[in-house]
């Protein structure tokens, strides 16, 4: 066998034809590469072989010799077809996660360079990544006109509040592909009351709850409930926004620190009065299109910031 490679993107329908014959390879979901197989048989009997990709009125049209010569060409139709030319990647975020993402992609076929807004040490040290610490990452327009300066070709972004203020929205806007949830989709993280709401309305199980933005108000529900409780804040708070409260005291200081002392500024304005669940906490991570679901591996943050998970609730302390 031999086969034709290219890097495309979108839900694939591709036909390989000599004269009347055909053979189709058809596949749902995205690829990034992707390699088709066509019979060697067919080199007898005519001149070339061409393979067709649709996708979204895109078209892609691969040749090869009837002698199965590596020197195939290939031309693009249409700009919504991705070339198999090495591409620029900035990614936003300083952490640990970032870091990783960094590290994945510098290693990636596709990549010829990553830059990483702000960045830390240890990405600039590590030389996975070209670090970029003044670039404003909460400001689209700053982000967009350095894309547009360093011929950057794909953003991936990382931290939640970045993604929650529309940062991937504008520069989808503007035509820059980016791997991140639009600010919409993003509320899931942004607003606990959001996502409770949410698994209210579609049957998923979840701790039961109630909301409060009054302080009095939330103290008489944590006496009515008893401790253990759980206080959120409502907002982003740097994973830090989140107080597992063993007495009524504790619970009753939470909520005088979030509501009326504004420890968490907005974020806090709003908080989540939960039951208390004991047991083993896990993730599980899946990347989705809307259609799509392609499932990854799970993991477990560790947040307390004692060893044997006790003290107060950490931004992440491994996994």
């Amino acid at each position: 066998m031999a086969s034709v490679a290219c890097s495309i993107r979108g839900p694939l329908k591709l036909a390989a034809t000599c004269g009347t014959a055909a053979v189709y390879y058809s596949c749902n979901g995205y690829r990034t590469w992707v390699s088709y197989p066509v019979a060697q048989g067919w080199s007898s009997n005519c001149s070339s072989v061409a393979t067709r990709h649709v996708a979204s009125h895109c078209q892609l049209s691969v040749r090869a010799s009837a002698r199965w010569q590596s020197n195939l060409k290939a031309s693009a139709t249409d700009a919504g077809i991705v070339s198999d030319e090495k591409i620029t990647v900035l990614v936003i975020g300083g952490g640990g996660r970032e870091h990783a993402l960094c590290y994945a992609l510098n290693r990636s076929p596709s990549c010829t360079a990553v830059l990483c807004a702000p960045g830390n040490a240890g990405i600039a040290q590590s030389g996975d990544a070209t670090c970029i610490p003044d670039l404003d990452i909460s400001s689209s327009d700053d982000v967009i006109s350095f894309c547009r300066k360093r011929g950057v070709e794909m953003v991936v972004v990382g931290p939640e509040a970045p993604l929650v203020a529309g940062l991937a929205n504008d520069l989808v806007r503007v035509g820059i592909p980016t791997f991140g949830p639009s600010s919409e989709a993003a509320a899931l993280e942004g607003s606990k009351d959001f996502m409770k709401k949410l698994c209210d309305k579609y049957n998923i199980p979840t701790a039961k709850y109630w909301t409060f933005t009054d302080a009095t108000e939330a103290k008489k529900y944590v006496k009515h409930e008893g401790a253990p409780i759980v206080v959120k804040a409502d907002g982003l708070a740097a994973g830090k926004g989140v107080v597992v409260a063993m007495t009524l005291d504790e619970a009753f200081e939470a909520i005088d620190s979030m509501l009326v002392e504004g420890s968490f500024g907005s974020a806090g304005s709003r908080v989540i009065i939960e039951e208390f669940l004991e047991g083993e906490e896990a993730s599980f991570f899946a990347l989705v299109d809307g259609e799509n679901a392609l499932p990854l591996e799970s993991a477990q943050d560790h947040k307390r910031v004692g060893d044997g998970d006790v003290g107060p609730n950490t931004g992440g302390m491994g996994a």
